[in-house]
């Protein structure tokens, strides 16, 4: 198995089936360890349980949406380290600066390719690494 990349739990958060599997299927391909939320409330459980290294995290999703997601991770003090960048359609100055504010790392736009998911990882993984 090629080790040259580190091998890092993401969790992948985003309310379209579609999105959560094509970026699956990018991680895996990449050797990552993957888990998926479909909501908002879904992710904050999966966070808590599995303790992530790093989280991708769609902005528009019911209930909960993706700023509310990240603040509130943000303020756990065991997570607080945890990155987290945002998935957006949308690729506003507004968007991106309000991802900031509650503690998002980073911002993809939507579609993404499995370069970008990988490079994300790349970057914001040794991140976690170094601080757990």
């Amino acid at each position: 198995m090629n080790t040259s990349a580190t091998r890092c739990k993401v969790l992948v958060v985003d309310d379209s089936n579609t999105i959560r599997r094509s970026a699956e299927i990018f991680l895996k391909q990449g050797g990552h360890e993957v888990l998926l939320a479909d909501d908002g409330f879904d992710a904050l459980a999966k966070v808590n349980d599995y303790r992530p290294q790093l989280i991708f995290c769609d902005i528009l999703m019911p209930k909960l949406d993706g700023y509310q997601t990240c603040a509130i991770i943000k303020r756990n003090a065991c997570f607080a380290a945890t990155p987290v960048v945002m998935l957006s359609s949308k690729d506003g100055v507004f968007d991106k600066a309000r991802g900031r504010m509650v503690g998002c790392q980073d911002y993809l736009t939507k579609p993404f390719t499995k370069d970008q998911l990988l490079a994300a990882v790349q970057q914001f993984g040794e991140i976690s690494q170094g601080a757990s």
